[in-house]
Order: C-alpha cells, then structure tokens, then sequence
C-alpha cells in the first residue's frame, strides 16, 4: 500500500507539466514570434511553385501562352530565394534561443540541485542527477526551439493548403480528410503510448550512467577485489535494458512510419479514382488535378512532419516531467527563508537530548547530551558505526535530530539560517576530497579571494609547502579528479591548508591525519595546533595518541555518551577509553618491536570501574 501511494504521489499530471512547459515558451515568446513569422513567410513561399503548376500546364501549354513563362519562372525564383532565406534566418534564430534555453534552464536545475539538502544525495545516484541537469535539459530545445515551431507551421501550411483542395474538388477533399483523421486518431493513440517509454529510457540511461560513473570513480577498488567481470556483467544488464527500450520505441515510431506509408497510399488511390474521373468529366482540368496532388502533398508532408516532431515533443515533455520533480523539492535557502540570521558566532555547541536515526525505527544517536565550550576541543572515539560521524553531521547541519536540539551559541540551528551557519565552518574530511584543478584552487575554495601570500602562508602551516614546490608548475599543479595525482598524505595536507585559510569558527576534523606516516604527523601537528587555537573544534581520531590534549573526550558506544572526560581522567577511570587506548598502545609497541610481523591481538576483556557522574554518563 506504502509503495502504491508512493508511486501515486511522484506521477506527474500532464496539465501541470503543460504549464511548466508554457511558462518556459512565454519566457522566450519574443524569439519564437519571429520565428513564427518567418515560418509563415517561408510557407507562404512554399506554395508558389505548386500554383504555379496549374498556370504552366493550363495557359502556357493546353492555351499557348508562352508570354507567361517568364512570369513565372521570375516568381518561382523570388519563392526560392524567400524560402532559402527565411529558413536559414530561422534556424540561426530558433537554434539560438533553444540553446540560450537549454543552458537556463541546466543553470537553473543546478543550481535548485546543489541546495537541496544533504539527505538528498545520500538517497540519489549521481547519474540520475546528471541527466536531470544535462540530458533532460537538453529535450527542451523542440519546445523553444525549431520543433514547435515547426509543429505550428505545419499545421498553417496543411490549413492553407485544405483550403485550396476545397476550392478544387470539395467532394474528393473530404474523402481525403476522412483517411487523415483516421491518421491523427492514430498518432494521439500512439503518442500517448510513446511518452511512457521515453520517459522510461532517460530513467534507465540515468541508472546505467550512475553505474558507469561509480565504477569509472572507483575503478582502483574494482582492480583491487579483480571485479571488471562483475562490473561489466552490471553495466551490460543495464545496457541491454536500455536497448529493449529503445527498441520498443523504434518499434512504435516504425509502427507510425508504417502507418503514414499506408495513409498516403490510400489517398493515392482515392486520387486515381475520384480525381480521374473528374477530370474525365470535365469537373476538373488536368492543370487543377496536377495543381490538387501538389497541394495533397503539402498538407500530408506537414501532417507526417509533425507526427515525427510530436515525438520529439513528448520526449521533451518527458524530460520537463522530471525536472519539475526535482525543481519542486525544497531547497535549504527556501527553508532558510523562514529562518533567522546568524551573526558571527563565539562557538559554543550543545547537543541537548538529541535522537536521530537514517532508517525508521534504528536509532543511530539515543539521548545524547553534552556541552562544547567555544574555542575548546573535543574528541569523539570509540568503535566503527557508534555514532561519531553522525554527530558531527548534526553539528554541520547536514542532518536534522529526530528529536532534541543542537544549539550554537543557544540558537537552535533548526531556527538559524543554514548559509549564515555554515560560513563559519571548516572541515577537513576523512575522504580529503579536492577538485580537478590546481593546488591553490582547492586550496582557497573556501577564499577564492585569498592572495598568493596567504594561500603560501597556509601551505607553509600545514606543512605541504615543501612538496608543493617540488612539482614543475607549483601551486598551478593540476591535482586531476579527486586529487588522485597526489599521495593521500598529500591530499590530507592541503585539505588541512584548505580549512586554516577558511578561517572558520567551528572546525571539524574527521581523521585529519589518517593518512600521514608518524613522521608527516610529527611534522604537522604545529600546523594542527595553529588551526585549533581558539576555534571549537571537533575532532574524530582513531589514533588516540592525537587527542591526548583535547579540553574533553567523548567515548561514543552504541549510539550513546558512554564515557566523557580528559585524557588523563579516562586513564584514571579505567574503563572503555583505558580498554582502547591499552590495545592500541599494545599494538603500536609491538610493531615497533617486531615491525615484519602482522598483529592482530584479541580485545583485552575489561571490567570499567565505577566513575564519578562528572566522568561517565550513565
């Protein structure tokens, strides 16, 4: 039932698909409306050459009238030179505003994505993202450009053209007529069934693409478990998945094409029959019936031209389709409207009975309270999955409590505006994660106005000066994707770099120095203590020898504040921090001692003594 009344809640209604659609054609209605113009010119143009037929085998040869000829040949090519023209000027015109359109509207779309809340992306493939950004984007070009155009000059030219039949042979126009509706029966028919698959295609394309980019992304994991077999298996079952469904629409178009063939041959026969007899009759002239099947030609032409442009449209509306899903979820600034602001912050942080949990009914976080004063450290440990991370995510405001509040400087930062917040944040991930530029673009990404000096001054704190300047190029070494030209010591330091020059005040250290040998650590931890002076800093360490002098650690169990205290104090507990630290130091001395030897000691079982309430949460 769940899953119905979710499939019903994300179907999108065509009328509110067609307003979306409106608004983008009234946003560019100028551009269109000439181009409109020189459609109609163009068609106006068109119909020349088949009048004329009827001048040229009527007067000039069945009367003998040669005098006309260059009558008509000077208007055939004034028609031509018109026709060249206009349409020449029309697609520069429309062509143009489709793309002018086309780049709009992926602005637009990325810009609504990059706001939309973490939770977001955490449920999202990139893929789908991208194709709603690029190739969804990109269908919008026959709605505002050539294609509805088109759509609309078509149906002039078949009106004109309908009325001059009439005029000829009223009788034979309207048997004509009849096989035509059957025509466009059909093709409302098989429209309404094409648009389903279409859409389908750009949502199976997205999937494929979102693979595609997760094992090109991470193809030194794929190496390293030798799973190219698996992956390949993966992306050809998604691949052929594809392919059933585009064969299913060139199926349908081929269903139409086929159609049209068989509607044109039966207003051939209908001609050959009615129209012979008129003329056998005297009803018509042979002039008026090569003049009729001229005229048949530009009113069906059009009607299959639009039957192949409606295609296009409705894989255009597809695509709106699913930008108007993403374009019609909150973002964080539309939440934050409603917020607010946030002065600069002194840095006090309180978790006050906060409940949080990514699965309904798996509390991640249950209960948790404590205070971080401003300019203090704290450290989280504890074991994998307990909770660390998730805490700092409420402090970043990446997510929300389920219940409880977390306060900065006592305003709760469900009623402070997220942007004002975040300014005044720093981070350096555990992913160290930097952009395909050069070293002193990741470095000032949180300054892009930092000088040279300072982005120097910065590298020279977080002790990544030196290799910086070993590179050929400097600071204006290109990093490649993810920094992946860099060592992972590498990438750690600039990211360190990165956070020092951001200034912030609150800073977040997620295994900042996870991937530095004891020497590189030795080396930075002077740049380490420059960034947390005087900055509330939280910091996630499974290397307890970096923490030893945070203002306050947190041993975080189960979801829960299991132990609080210094370094020393834990010590002196004797309980879970003891446990880890024990083991730890254990291992640390007995690789020193036996450095060839792989260790992987049993957990020492421990009994925690009691501790005071001000030690240990109970």
């Amino acid at each position: 039932m769940a899953n119905d009344e979710k499939t019903e809640k994300k179907r999108v209604k065509l009328p509110d698909v067609w307003r979306e659609a409106s608004g983008l054609v009234w946003t560019h209605r100028t551009r269109l409306a000439f181009g409109l113009a020189l459609m109609v010119v163009n068609r106006l143009a068109g119909l020349v050459l088949p009048g004329s037929s009827k001048w040229l085998i009527d007067e000039v040869i069945g009367n003998n009238r040669p005098e006309l000829l260059m009558t008509l040949a000077i208007w055939a090519g004034v028609a031509t030179l018109v026709m060249a023209s206009s349409s020449f000027t029309l697609s520069q015109v429309l062509g143009v505003a489709a793309q002018r359109a086309i780049t709009e509207m992926r602005k637009t779309v990325q810009q609504h994505v990059t706001r939309l809340p973490v939770g977001f992306f955490d449920s999202t493939k990139t893929g789908i993202l991208i194709a709603r950004v690029m190739s969804d984007a990109d269908g919008i070009r026959n709605l505002v450009g050539t294609g509805l155009v088109q759509l609309t000059g078509g149906m002039v030219t078949a009106s004109i053209a309908m009325l001059v039949l009439f005029v000829l042979n009223w009788r034979l126009t309207l048997v004509t007529l009849v096989v035509l509706l059957a025509f466009a029966a059909a093709m409302a028919y098989a429209f309404n069934h094409l648009r389903p698959v279409f859409r389908e295609r750009s949502k199976i394309n997205a999937e494929v693409t979102g693979r595609l980019t997760e094992t090109i992304s991470g193809v030194r994991i794929v190496k390293a478990f030798t799973a190219e077999r698996r992956e390949n298996f993966v992306f050809a079952k998604g691949a052929h998945k594809l392919f059933r469904n585009v064969a299913k629409a060139i199926t349908g178009v081929s269903v139409i094409t086929a159609f049209t063939t068989l509607i044109v041959g039966a207003i051939g026969v209908v001609m050959i029959l009615m129209g012979g007899r008129s003329i056998l009759s005297g009803a018509m002239t042979v002039g008026d019936f090569v003049m009729y099947l001229m005229f048949t030609a530009m009113m069906v032409s059009p009607l299959v031209q639009m039957a192949s442009i409606g295609t296009q449209v409705s894989e255009a509306f597809a695509g709106l389709d699913r930008i108007r899903e993403i374009r019609a979820m909150p973002t964080e600034d539309e939440q934050d409207s409603s917020r607010r602001p946030l002065p600069e912050i002194r840095g006090d942080v309180e978790f006050e009975d906060v409940w949080f949990e990514y699965t309904e009914g798996v509390p991640v976080l249950k209960g948790v309270s404590f205070e971080v004063p401003s300019g203090s450290t704290t450290a989280l440990v504890g074991s994998s999955g307990s909770g660390k991370s998730t805490i700092t995510n409420l402090v970043m405001a990446f997510n929300r409590p389920k219940s409880g509040r977390v306060l900065v400087d006592g305003h709760a930062l469900s009623a402070v505006r997220l942007r004002d917040y975040r300014s005044q944040l720093g981070v350096v991930m555990q992913e160290n994660f930097l952009f395909d530029g050069t070293v002193a673009e990741n470095i000032k990404y949180g300054q892009p106005h930092a000088t040279a000096a300072q982005i120097r001054e910065v590298s020279q704190i977080a002790h990544c000066h030196e290799f910086i300047m070993e590179f050929k190029d400097g600071y204006d070494t290109i990093v490649g994707e993810r920094g992946v030209k860099l060592s992972g010591g590498q990438r750690q330091r600039v990211s360190i770099a990165r956070a020092i020059l951001a200034d912030p005040r609150i800073l977040i250290l997620d295994e900042a120095t996870s991937s530095l040998d004891s020497e590189s650590e030795a080396l930075i931890q002077d740049g380490l203590q420059a960034l947390l002076r005087g900055r509330t800093t939280f910091v996630i360490a499974h290397r307890l020898s970096t923490i030893q002098n945070a203002d306050q650690i947190l041993v975080v169990e189960d979801g829960q504040i299991f132990e609080r205290g210094t370094h020393e104090e834990l010590l002196v507990v004797d309980g879970r921090y003891r446990e880890l630290y024990d083991r730890q130091y254990k291992i640390e001395r007995d690789r020193f001692i036996n450095p060839g030897e792989d260790f992987t000691p049993e957990p020492e079982a421990s009994t925690p003594a009691p501790a005071p309430s001000s030690s240990r949460n109970l």
